[in-house]
């Protein structure tokens, strides 16, 4: 089982498992604000010892695939943090730059499909009717889950910057994930994309089947776009995220909007041969929905377009479901 945007990284094969990679940080539960905004299952102290978690809990099978997420498309950001008492950290902070520069010494061309992967996979949870899910760092207990297959070697290779920075001052996964994929898309020469920090943890996995399926048409895609908060416009503009990675979108490590002019050719219509393989079903969905395909041909004909868009669209889809810290 694959995600919808599963930008797999095409030298990470997602079945190999890393034996040697038992137990990643988690931050500590005092770190828990009473500003939350989303609901959460409830916890169990007893499953978590010293600030860590093993990554060889077990998971069931969900997050049918893709990515996408959302929350602050009903309220600005600065308003939902102003009425729970809580706040983002500004880019351009030292906590925000030392995160940059530590991803940085560990995120190359060919682990940065990877990584923005994991960003669609963790806050592409959020649904906006029972507000749970979102930019949370649960991903880290459901890395045994079908569709999150192979993303235990991006979280190793965000582990050893994390190590880094934590010595310095503790960092969130929630965190560390936003802002290590907006570093992924500049690595491969995509828009250059700021967050803000100051995210919290969850301290147990989300729901699972909350991601969308590969299988879904456009029509479906649409609908669960948005629940979490997404239009379509928005739904493409992701979407072209899968430019990365093994799924025949031009280079794997160029971040373009050779996705669009792809699909635009429908290279899947022609009889057998590789052609046929690219893309998923959900991919070649939105060329056949005259709503998406205006956006399609939008971005196929201006890259910067594109970028513009899908920068706003980061953002927004990083800010999903946030807990932020209480200042």
């Amino acid at each position: 089982m694959t995600s919808i945007l599963s930008i797999s990284n095409h030298s990470l094969p997602g079945s190999t498992v890393i034996s040697s990679f038992s137990q990643i940080d988690f931050p500590a539960k005092s770190q828990r604000s009473s500003s939350s905004t989303p609901k959460f299952l409830s916890h169990k102290a007893d499953e978590f010892a010293a600030g860590h978690i093993a990554l060889s809990a077990p998971a069931s099978g969900r997050r049918g695939l893709l990515f996408i997420a959302t929350l602050p498309c009903l309220l600005p950001l600065t308003q939902i943090m102003d009425c729970h008492g809580a706040h983002a950290i500004e880019s351009g902070t030292k906590e925000y730059v030392l995160i940059k520069e530590e991803v940085r010494k560990v995120l190359s061309k060919g682990k940065a499909a990877g990584v923005l992967r994991l960003v669609f996979h963790d806050a592409g949870t959020f649904e906006m009717d029972d507000n749970t899910g979102g930019m949370n760092g649960s991903i880290v207990y459901e890395l045994d889950r079908p569709e999150n297959s192979g993303l235990k070697k991006s979280i190793k290779v965000l582990q050893k910057a994390k190590t880094q920075i934590d010595a310095i001052k503790p960092v969130s996964w929630a965190d560390m994930i936003a802002v290590a994929g907006a570093e992924a898309v500049a690595v491969c020469g995509g828009p250059k994309i700021q967050v803000s920090v100051g995210r919290l943890d969850s301290l147990e996995p989300d729901p699972e089947g909350k991601l969308p399926e590969e299988s879904f048409d456009a029509s479906g895609l649409k609908k669960c776009f948005l629940r979490k908060g997404f239009s379509t416009q928005e739904l493409v503009a992701l979407s072209g995220a899968h430019t990365l990675g093994s799924k025949g979108f031009g280079s794997p490590i160029s971040f373009d909007n050779s996705y669009y002019k792809v699909l635009l050719e429908k290279p899947w219509m022609s009889s057998g041969g590789m052609s046929s393989m690219i893309g998923l079903p959900s991919d070649h969905a939105l060329v056949e929905d005259d709503e998406c395909l205006r956006w399609i041909k939008k971005y196929a004909d201006n890259e910067n377009m594109f970028f513009e868009d899908f920068k706003n669209a980061y953002v927004k889809l990083v800010n999903t479901g946030v807990r932020w810290k209480s200042l």
